[in-house]
């Protein structure tokens, strides 16, 4: 790619691994620490935030041309976008599975755990949990998403790519999407104290490893980010699912 950066932001860096880096330390570890926070107070306002950040990141530092090269394009491939979502709900569930089969109803479980940031009332009727659910899963499609990927997949992973080759940008977007989930899952806080959770954490982040590989791959085989935010809205749908009525 040529001239990806617009010309404000190319008299200070270059579109390379270190501009990747950059933009990781400077959205991901504010993240991580204010939703490590919000698992304390219960308030998750400002995660809100930083998914609108990731989310405008392309737009405030790229070009045109160097937004299209990292996959903001329209598509009408509407049958790999079906797959997509298709993939991304099996995935959820799978990581749904292997929870319950591993740990049961135990804060151990990820989904168990994750599941009380959605502040479910007990004893909530049918009616006013479907209400809940609607209002939960359309946040959690549209949002980290969208967020999500036009950064991790987007700009981060096109930087690094620029520098590093296709495969060890891959790796790269792909690790940094998954010790960023530390936060939501591994560091957790149960009893007014925090644990970290060796092995169980292990798992989900080789999971979130895992779908993070698979998001790109929809990117590329739908020929847009389009594919990746698909998937990853599946997955989320699939997830906010098994905790509101499988566990």
């Amino acid at each position: 790619m040529e001239n990806e950066l617009r010309p404000f932001w190319r008299k200070a860096f270059n579109f390379n691994w270190q501009f990747g880096l950059l933009l990781i330390l400077v959205v991901c570890i504010p993240r991580f620490i204010l939703v490590l926070y919000a698992n304390t107070s219960g308030n998750y306002g400002s995660i809100g935030a930083i998914m609108v950040a990731s989310a405008i990141a392309p737009f405030i530092f790229l070009t045109r041309s160097g937004r299209k090269a990292i996959g903001i394009v329209k598509t009408s491939k509407y049958r790999k976008l079906i797959i997509a979502f298709i993939s991304g709900l099996a995935f959820s569930l799978l990581l749904y599975y292997a929870g319950r089969f591993l740990y049961g109803d135990t804060y151990q479980n990820w989904y168990n755990y994750i599941g009380k940031s959605y502040n479910i009332p007990p004893g909530i009727s049918g009616k006013d949990k479907t209400i809940l659910f609607i209002v939960v899963a359309i946040t959690g499609m549209i949002f980290s998403p969208v967020g999500e990927e036009l950064f991790f997949r987007g700009i981060v992973h096109a930087a690094f790519a620029k520098s590093i080759g296709e495969r060890k940008a891959t790796v790269v977007d792909a690790a940094a999407f998954a010790l960023v989930h530390i936060s939501h899952f591994g560091l957790v806080f149960v009893n007014n104290q925090w644990k970290f959770l060796a092995v169980p954490t292990l798992i989900w982040i080789t999971g979130m490893f895992s779908i993070s590989i698979l998001f790109l791959f929809f990117k590329k085989y739908a020929g847009s980010i389009v594919g990746a935010i698909i998937c990853h809205s599946a997955f989320n749908l699939g997830m906010t699912y098994c905790i509101f009525y499988l566990l």
